[in-house]
């Protein structure tokens, strides 16, 4: 390929709005342009990196017995209706021409069990595993971090048909060993950590994650062991207190005191040893409020309460508190509560045991030594946010939380949607079973920008050898050299390389500033000591440079790329 046939439209600056590392130099080195928000091209640098990376993806999908198929992105409506997802604020809604409801796809296991349902029949067709590479829609409400996250997409998604719960359990290592391989090939930095189930339904989960200061997940690492987790799904062991255990609880007048932080100080004691109360309403149909209950030095957090409640909630509004409570926000807690709208109590384990100050439930009062099981009674459920520097539950050791980047996903759907779709199959008996279904995704662009944002520097992107969008880049400086890089191209061709030569009319450093801001990994250089038979090799990642004759060139180049290559 000749770069001055190649749309390759380089910048010097990026644009005012580009956070990500990964969104400022794929736009900057001409990889990607945008036409709206959360809405992107890729230019041919980008997409060739996009399909190199979906060849690794299918590689690995069919080497795991993976059937490739194309599912359409515009369905019927009703199929959504039948499984309940249709409500799904981010899914697309439209109609025809006459009125019928359509929705255009951010997922498809509707259409798989609608397929499975249509084409399974025995035990004798199980197992199977179908997976598309397809364009997804989701109507994203803050799309930011270039393509990191769109309101259009490219996934990978794939599902396993098996017989029961040992036949998915089955294919799930298998995908986990594939998934394994497609991002070590791929070249990142990355961990499987336990995740929430969310929209998709199912048991059980898990996320492949590349570490990044653009991630906007959040993974809970241990320093002393394997463990690995997205916080929605951590826990841990809090730093220790010692609350007080069977004194009298003691109403104390706390004037103008509305903040845990103001609360600890007023009292001279640690946050850790009062009860942070915070009221929500879930929305649901059962009506009254909520109150969640952590200990005064930690977060709650809103997926997991979630979670709990069974049901998405809202924060009460200040009226809500003072009718279900009888006292003004920042005076609340779990005892002495008026009959009212209070519909229960949940509480975080690490505020079980012992006594804990709290809201009195009267403005501008609280209580001191209030105990669970003797005070008030509640649920208990994991509602806290992990902290850093918490110990981890497994071995000890100290805990961290790191940015990251969701590039893969894998979840157990069991029969979540085989029942309302119909997907049944006759056992050796002759009775029928739902199907047992897996889901399993991956975003070739996510896996894109990781690789940005992994492996770059102040001059620019520095592929892995797998992904790059070219093997070699080559400079050819003068007339002669030219002809030479013409005849290179032809014989590192033949090596099974593909090459880009710059032979543009810009100076040598131009050149070498966008071959340097592209990051194809390996740059040959054919300038004046072509007349002694010598060309220059830079790598791109160490800096490192060597000489080789233009004959030994194609076989040193083949011997370079085979080794970065992780098979």
């Amino acid at each position: 390929m000749r770069a001055t046939r190649f749309l390759m439209p380089t910048l010097r600056d990026a644009p005012a709005d580009a956070q990500a590392i990964s969104h400022q130099l794929l736009v900057r080195a001409g990889f990607i342009r945008q036409i709206g928000a959360g809405l992107y091209s890729y230019l041919p640098l980008g997409w060739k990196v996009h399909r190199r990376v979906e060849q690794v993806i299918r590689e690995e999908m069919d080497a795991i017995g993976g059937q490739e198929l194309m599912m359409p992105v515009l369905h019927p409506a009703e199929l959504w209706k039948r499984t309940g997802r249709y409500g799904i604020q981010e899914l697309f809604k439209l109609q025809d021409r006459v009125g019928r409801d359509l929705v255009l796809a951010m997922t498809h296991e509707e259409i798989i069990a609608l397929h499975a349902s249509e084409a399974i029949r025995s035990y004798r067709d199980l197992p199977q595993i179908w997976y598309h590479i397809q364009t997804k829609e989701r109507d994203e409400p803050r799309p930011q971090g270039g393509v990191l996250r769109t309101r259009e997409f490219t996934m990978k998604d794939s599902y396993t048909l098996d017989r029961d719960a040992a036949g998915l359990d089955a294919q799930y290592a298998l995908h986990e060993i594939a998934y394994d391989r497609i991002f070590r090939r791929c070249g990142l930095r990355f961990y499987k950590v336990d995740s929430d189930v969310g929209m998709m339904g199912g048991f059980g989960a898990h996320e492949y994650m590349a570490p990044s200061p653009a991630g906007e997940d959040r993974v809970v690492l241990c320093d002393g062991c394997d463990y690995a987790s997205n916080v929605e799904m951590a826990v841990s062991i809090p730093r220790p207190v010692e609350p007080p255990h069977g004194a009298e609880v003691e109403e104390v007048h706390t004037p103008d005191v509305a903040t845990i932080a103001a609360l600890s100080e007023f009292l001279g004691i640690d946050e850790g040893l009062t009860a942070k109360s915070v009221i929500v309403v879930p929305e649901d149909e059962q009506g009254g409020v909520v109150l969640a209950i952590v200990r005064g030095d930690h977060r709650l957090h809103e997926l997991k309460l979630g979670r709990a409640l069974g049901a998405a909630h809202r924060p009460a509004h200040p009226d809500e508190i003072r009718s279900a409570f009888g006292a003004d926000p920042g005076s609340i807690g779990p005892a002495r509560v008026p009959n009212g709208a209070l519909r229960e109590i949940v509480l975080d384990p690490t505020v079980a045991e012992g006594g804990y100050v709290v809201g009195a439930n009267r403005t501008d009062y609280h209580l001191r030594n209030v105990e669970h099981g003797r005070d008030f009674t509640a649920r208990l459920a994991d509602i806290r946010h992990v902290e850093e520097g918490d110990t981890c539950v497994h071995c000890g050791g100290t805990l961290r939380i790191e940015p990251m980047i969701e590039v893969g996903n894998i979840f157990k759907l069991g029969t979540r949607y085989s029942e309302p779709m119909g997907a049944l199959y006759l056992d050796e008996d002759g009775r029928e079973h739902p199907v047992w279904m897996g889901s399993y995704g991956i975003g070739p662009a996510r896996i894109l920008a990781s690789a940005v944002e992994q492996f770059s520097d102040e001059r620019g992107i520095v592929w892995p050898q797998a992904i790059a969008p070219f093997d070699v880049w080559v400079v050819p400086i003068g007339d002669e050299a030219r002809d030479a890089a013409g005849e290179l191209e032809v014989e590192l061709a033949k090596a099974g390389l593909t090459v880009m030569v710059d032979d543009r009319d810009l100076s040598p450093g131009i050149r070498f500033a966008d071959a340097d801001l592209v990051g194809v990994p390996l740059r040959i250089t054919i300038g004046k000591k072509l007349a002694e038979g010598v060309i220059e090799l830079k790598h791109r990642g160490s800096g490192e440079q060597e000489t080789v004759s233009p004959a030994g060139a194609p076989a040193r180049l083949r011997e370079l790329v085979d080794a970065a290559v992780w098979r």
